[in-house]
């Protein structure tokens, strides 16, 4: 094991990963920018160091001053969180060239899932049912075309480097394809320094399904069951719940054994997520692979009662899968409400501030992830994420039950936050009765205002 571990992120995923460590005897290192001097990671972790001012790319995003911060420290090993430098194979490999273990997968396995069109490729090759769509990268808008015709409308151009729905246009005729590329190109490079696109099939009202897996260095891996991602706004995920209503138990077990066989495909060590659409008429296509750790992997251990964070430091130390995939049963039912420092009656807009109060709740299956506290200043550098509110019941029923109490009880004040939010979405009946698709929530949301 570890004898020292630096957390190479901030807020609520700092604590967890410093929970996790503290829980095995491992003592930790917080990194912080100036903006998080007094932050609750910063508090907790065995030693802190600062390593710039507060904007990202000057500190948390700058892995010269994260690698300064292990030598400084003596950390042996550096766990990313998510975001940041979770998912960036040059910092992974800079992690191994100065003697320091990257808790995540090797660089390689970064690269070829990071690259969209590549990641396909290799899905497609492990027998891992993927979208129809271009074999890699349209260079150009005549090319686009030529795809977008074979397949049909409605198709979907994406950032191969992409992710968080950067990049992103859907077109649904011919007449459209050519402001939307451009759109895109002009996105993905201003985002990821990478214009290049792909182009797949636009699937109507899909589900998003995510499979989190977990693999270690003698070639095991299991997965943990499904998360129903389809609540979100702009591809965002706002709310995730598992087990997803959708999946029948025959269903589940496809999707594990895909998810199985494309992590295997690519040699994966560590934690990680493999998305995929559920169509309509349930077929499943693969979607991407998140070569990390994920927001909502609360839910997943709430309803295998399983710590993940614990076993993905355990496997990247070189240790054993602690499981075999018999031993992971589902039970029960989980759902995570993403907090968020924004308004969400001013089309969700930011909201950094001073908190002014704070009331979390708690009670039997009420679980609340956060960095927050009385008097926090949120700063307006880094996302808006503040809190994971998760709730856990033995049915679904009663998890929204939980979750309408524990909402109520949570008091945020100061700053405007999703709480109520939310609460609206608990009374959408579409979102009761578990008949949700990806763009459910934006069309929900302009039906409301009359758009």
């Amino acid at each position: 094991m570890f004898q020292k571990i630096l957390i190479a992120n901030r807020g609520e995923i700092a604590l967890r990963v410093i929970r996790a460590c503290r829980e095995m005897g491992v003592p930790t290192v917080a990194v912080y920018s100036e903006a998080d001097a007094e932050a609750l990671h910063v508090r907790f972790a065995d030693e802190a160091v600062c390593i710039g001012p507060a904007p990202s790319p000057k500190s948390y995003l700058d892995y010269r001053r994260v690698i300064a911060a292990a030598e400084i420290s003596g950390a042996d090993a550096i766990h990313p969180g998510y975001g940041f430098l979770a998912e960036n194979a040059e910092f992974a490999e800079v992690c191994a060239d100065n003697g320091f273990t990257f808790i995540g997968p090797s660089p390689d396995a970064i690269r070829r899932m990071g690259d969209k069109s590549l990641a396909k490729k290799t899905m497609r090759d492990a027998g891992v049912p993927v979208t129809p769509g271009s074999d890699g990268p349209v260079a150009t808008l005549a090319e686009a075309r030529k795809v977008a015709e074979e397949i049909g409308y409605p198709i979907i151009l994406k950032a191969s480097a992409g992710g968080g729905g950067k990049g992103m246009r859907v077109v649904h005729t011919p007449d459209k394809i050519e402001s939307a590329f451009e759109l895109a190109r002009a996105e993905a490079e201003s985002a990821f320094s990478n214009p290049e696109l792909y182009l797949e099939k636009y699937i109507i009202k899909p589900r998003h399904i995510e499979i989190q897996v977990m693999g270690d260095s003698f070639g095991n891996v299991i997965h943990f069951g499904e998360r129903d991602c389809s609540i979100q706004r702009r591809h965002q995920k706002l709310i995730e719940e598992a087990p997803s209503p959708a999946l029948s138990p025959e269903m589940r077990e496809k999707l594990g054994a895909a998810a199985v066989a494309g992590t295997k495909a690519v040699n994966y060590v560590g934690a990680a997520t493999m998305e995929f659409l559920l169509t309509q008429d349930g077929n499943f296509y693969f979607m991407e692979m998140n070569t990390r750790i994920q927001v909502e992997h609360p839910v997943t251990e709430e309803v295998t009662r399983r710590d993940l964070v614990t076993e993905q430091i355990r496997v990247c130390s070189g240790e054993e899968l602690s499981w075999k995939q018999e031993d992971i049963t589902i039970e029960g039912h989980a759902i995570e409400f993403r907090i968020n420092a924004e308004d969400h009656t001013r089309n969700f807009l930011p909201a950094p501030g001073t908190i002014t109060a704070l009331h979390l709740p708690g009670g039997f299956g009420v679980r609340v992830d956060t960095h927050i506290y009385d008097g926090y200043k949120i700063p307006p550098h880094y996302d808006s994420l503040i809190a994971k509110l998760i709730v856990r019941g033995r049915t679904r029923e009663l998890a929204l039950l939980r979750a309408r109490r524990a909402l109520e009880e949570f008091v945020v004040e100061g700053i405007p936050t999703t709480v109520p939010f939310h609460l609206e979405m608990l009374e959408a009946e579409e979102f009761q009765k578990g008949e949700v698709w990806t763009s459910f929530l934006d069309e929900w949301m302009a039906a409301r205002s009359g758009k």
